[in-house]
């Protein structure tokens, strides 16, 4: 299963997929605010979104999974 992970560190600020989804290559799975700025966590694969392992509000740090794909 892929794994989506965090690319910088900063806070979940929205989610944009759901348990199910179908994602392609590239799409915007979390977005991330950090320095003010919001940044987007893209799929590397595509696939179905298997598990969010993360929440709206939450702190993430560079590497943490925040997305699993089958």
């Amino acid at each position: 299963m892929p794994d989506i992970p965090a690319h910088v560190t900063g806070t979940v600020w929205k989610i944009e997929v759901a348990v199910g989804d179908d994602v392609a290559l590239d799409d915007t799975v979390v977005i991330l605010e950090s320095m003010k700025m919001e940044m987007p966590v893209e799929a590397e694969d595509a696939g179905t979104v298997a598990e969010i392992r993360c929440q709206e509000g939450q702190s993430v740090s560079e590497g943490d999974v925040l997305v699993v794909l089958e």
